[in-house]
């Protein structure tokens, strides 16, 4: 991928696919066609379809150890993460449509007519989106560990109660 100053582009190149990416306090052009800038949406749904079948199986593994996840020396642990897991499970369903209106968008980037403003707006939502979606599995992937940390405590303890009876 090519990186050049925004200021830096010939007018005959500007009608070129772009994305705008913030570093410091100049603006960075990165150069996608629409066939990138598609793949990575379907990445995105991809993605979030698989978080949303981990969450069920998250939440079946919470189910099967709620009585030892309400134990008193825990829950303080506890709760927050299931809080943050029940946050992020809210969150999937409108991630998916925003990732769906974005593409159905797409048509703006690859119909060869140079609307310089609505491709502009497009890669502005294109980056924003991203910027959303990879804070929302950098919380999802720091909440799923802490839930597998603590389960994998519980079920360590019990395997140890049962070998001392």
């Amino acid at each position: 991928m090519r990186y050049l100053r925004a200021d830096t582009i010939p007018k005959d190149l500007v009608t070129e696919k772009i994305t705008l990416t913030m570093n410091s306090k100049r603006t960075y052009i990165e150069w996608l066609s629409g066939e990138e800038l598609h793949q990575e949406s379907l990445v995105w749904a991809s993605e979030l379809k698989f978080a949303q079948d981990e969450q069920r199986f998250l939440n079946d593994l919470i189910k099967e150890n709620t009585l030892d996840l309400v134990d008193a020396k825990i829950f303080d642990r506890v709760k927050p993460v299931v809080s943050s897991l029940d946050k992020l499970e809210k969150e999937v369903n409108p991630l998916l449509k925003q990732i769906q209106l974005h593409e159905n968008q797409l048509r703006i980037m690859v119909d060869d007519v140079d609307q310089l403003k609505m491709e502009t707006a497009y890669l502005e939502t294109h980056a924003d989106l991203a910027n959303q979606l990879d804070g929302y599995f950098r919380e999802y992937k720091t909440a799923k560990s802490e839930i597998f940390k603590i389960i994998s405590e519980i079920i360590k303890k019990r395997r140890q109660k049962r070998l001392l009876n």
